[in-house]
């Protein structure tokens, strides 16, 4: 067989990936392994209907949807669920293939990372899965990286204490979550007093004041009506929700006051302690409760500190997401300088995940993932040259 570059490039990454596993290992992150093929539903339902054309799905003989796994968190989640360990403080690393369609690259690369379930000392768990997020990027030779943190926990906070509609906090924080700009969005809605259109006034109209269980029940008697149960590939409770957030916005647009405190938040970036006095500022200014959160935010800088991260270093910005509705704190990413679009590492904390999963009670959980080939390209072995 002839060596190739990418042969040894493999070959080395592959070598160096080992060599993390075995730092997790030592760092007592035992070693999982997920089955390649797993269930697309969890996939479709966590990452959302948008996924689908990036994944590679199948059908069984039952008629359930299966998927080359697309990412290892929650194969690894699954996995422990299913063990003797699930609720117990479990952690876990892994190493394997990924598959995602993603338009010219390599459907198929390797992922390697942590899993960390059960441990309720969050802040603590938080700052450890950054500092051995560091210490995956020192050992593929890159010693100084840009360190991207967010914390989606605060943004909820925040909605959950100005007093709006139900329908306007659950469009702002899937907006967050997905990475849709906030401020256009809202100057958007609040101009046009929510989505134009008259064809369905009659059916608004009827909503108007609802909650979401009466919304559902409307919905479903009229799709019943019409013999139907999905619409475009969406679901009774999506049209209802969806009904139910037009008419909510046709009823009354977001306040003045929450625009500008939204505004004020999302500017907020910086390094953490200069963004924790910011914060503490706004929430005295518009007399919001964000103490336990902002709390939160502080305390894990200062295990981020006692881990020898220099937190000087370390950007924080209230607007920083990952993209996926999952999240519920944490989130963090690293990148090589100069290089601002993938990340090498990107993690943060996931605590809904379990009970989405079908956990019965709420499992807090945290860990990352690591693009062995973005490190690999970045990267050098720390004995000599370019990989």
């Amino acid at each position: 067989m002839t060596v190739t570059a990418t042969t040894r490039g493999a070959a080395s990454s592959a070598a160096w990936a080992d060599a993390l596993l075995l730092s997790f290992a030592q760092a007592g992150y035992i070693r999982s392994e997920p089955a390649i093929l797993q269930p697309a539903e969890p996939f479709l339902d966590l990452s959302g209907e948008g996924i689908r054309k990036s994944l590679y799905l199948t059908t069984d003989a039952s008629g359930e949807d299966l998927c080359l796994r697309p990412d290892l968190t929650i194969p690894v989640a699954r996995d422990y669920l299913a063990s003797p360990e699930a609720g117990k403080p479990a952690g876990f690393s892994y190493l394997g293939p990924v598959f995602r369609y993603r338009g010219g690259q390599p459907s198929e690369f390797l992922q390697a990372g942590i899993e960390s379930f059960g441990r309720q000392d969050r802040a603590a768990a938080d700052a450890e899965m950054l500092a051995l997020a560091l210490e995956a990027t020192a050992a593929f030779g890159l010693t100084d990286v840009e360190i991207r943190t967010g914390d989606v926990a605060l943004f909820n906070a925040l909605i959950e204490t100005l007093g709006l509609y139900p329908v306007w906090r659950r469009r702002l924080i899937k907006d967050f979550n997905r990475k849709v700009n906030l401020t256009e969005d809202i100057e958007r809605l609040t101009l046009s007093g929510g989505p134009g259109g008259n064809e369905y006034q009659g059916v608004l109209a009827a909503l108007a004041g609802s909650d979401r269980k009466a919304a559902l029940a409307l919905v479903t008697d009229l799709m019943s009506i019409a013999g139907t149960t999905n619409v475009g590939g969406r679901t009774v409770a999506e049209i209802a929700d969806r009904f139910l957030e037009q008419s909510t916005l046709k009823a009354g647009a977001l306040p003045r006051d929450a625009i500008a405190t939204i505004k004020r938040f999302l500017s907020i970036a910086g390094e953490p302690d200069e963004a924790i006095a910011q914060l503490r500022a706004l929430a005295e200014d518009a007399r919001l409760d964000l103490s336990g959160a902002i709390d939160e935010l502080e305390r894990r800088v200062g295990f981020m500190a006692a881990r020898g991260i220099d937190t000087s270093k370390t950007r924080f910005s209230t607007s920083f997401g990952r993209g996926l509705d999952y999240y519920t704190g944490f989130e963090f990413e690293l990148h090589a300088r100069g290089n601002g679009t993938e990340p090498l590492v990107a993690g943060g904390r996931y605590d809904g995940l379990m009970t989405q999963l079908g956990s019965a009670e709420p499992i807090p959980a945290v860990g990352f993932s690591i693009w062995i080939e973005t490190l690999t390209q970045h990267g050098k072995p720390l004995g000599g040259g370019k990989a």
